[in-house]
């Protein structure tokens, strides 16, 4: 039986399994998995968050050693609990989402080299104000203008010749989380990190507030059956992210992928319980090359046709 069937009400919600011995203790151990994948993700930051500041430990490292941890946790929870089992990669899209992924990792690591002068200068190496009182506020200012650059994406044209490539997948999984264009990596990490620094957030709270917002940024891309329920009104989570990849452009809003808080504000947010998309991907498939053809979709911002027009509000 299919995980998810649709209901009287035209909703599509999780279907349990037939109730029969290991099935039904399947069902116990997935319902167990449900309601602590999120809490575990989050402890999870806390704690190297903590460890990573009392210890001085180099960000360098810190950060990319606990993104892979988040991809391998959650990719496991992929195979345990997922939303949808046919959104799980083939052996072909594993190929072009490893590439795409090491193309992001670059345009990541490029963007960093950026503004890293810039920080270096700016950004002092203590807090200025008690460090757990400014967390808070660079991760607002942060996610306020990941925010802005992401709904820019969708309305500008020549943007969303970048920021379209994402879309392209008709899945939403945590491997093609790393499908993106070079240019709109470098772009929308470039102006995050150089707002933090020109506002003058300190290192560590900078370091902490991105550990977060790399925790949700794949969270919320996984194919995951994890609910959060009203704390969708305050943080962004995988029900409201498939909506965001939705065909159906009137239901397609949720721009930020750490906080719903800015999607509240500016009218963008449209998950209720239990509203699912019936289908991710491209309004219009052919606007774009398809994910394998990788070199196309990188030269596709430069192509002389006519931009499609971005998706409307």
């Amino acid at each position: 039986m299919d995980e998810r069937e649709p209901a009287a009400d035209g909703e599509i919600h999780s279907a349990d399994y037939s109730v029969s011995g290991k099935r039904a203790a399947g069902n116990s151990v997935s319902r167990i998995l449900r309601a602590v994948a999120y809490p575990v993700l989050l402890l999870a930051v806390v704690c190297v968050a903590t460890f990573a500041l009392s210890l001085r430990w180099d960000p360098a490292w810190v950060s990319p050693l606990f993104l892979i941890g988040v991809i391998a946790y959650l990719a496991l929870l992929e195979r345990l609990i997922p939303y949808d089992r046919n959104w799980h990669p083939g052996k072909d899209e594993w190929r072009w989402y490893g590439i795409w992924f090491l193309l992001t990792m670059a345009g990541s690591g490029l963007a960093q080299l950026l503004v890293a002068l810039a920080v270096g200068l700016i950004s002092p190496e203590e807090p200025a104000r008690h460090l757990w009182a400014e967390i808070p506020g660079a991760l607002l200012a942060g996610s306020l203008v990941s925010y802005l650059v992401h709904r820019l994406g969708h309305r500008n044209a020549l943007l969303w010749r970048l920021h379209g490539v994402h879309h392209v997948p008709e899945k939403v999984n945590v491997a093609n989380n790393g499908v993106n264009h070079v240019l709109d990596i470098v772009l929308a990490q470039s102006l995050v990190q150089l707002t933090l620094a020109l506002v003058g957030f300190s290192r560590p709270a900078v370091l902490v507030a991105g550990l977060f917002v790399a925790a949700q940024g794949y969270f919320v891309h996984a194919n995951i059956d994890v609910r959060i329920g009203p704390l969708n009104h305050l943080l962004a989570s995988p029900e409201q992210h498939r909506l965001h990849h939705s065909t159906d452009l009137s239901e397609a809003g949720h721009y930020g992928s750490d906080l719903s808080c800015w999607d509240h504000l500016f009218g963008s947010f449209t998950w209720r319980p239990g509203r699912e998309p019936a289908a991710v991907g491209l309004h219009d498939p052919a606007s774009f090359p398809g994910t394998g053809e990788i070199l196309a979709a990188l030269l596709h911002p430069w192509r002389r046709r006519p931009a499609p027009a971005p998706d409307p509000e």
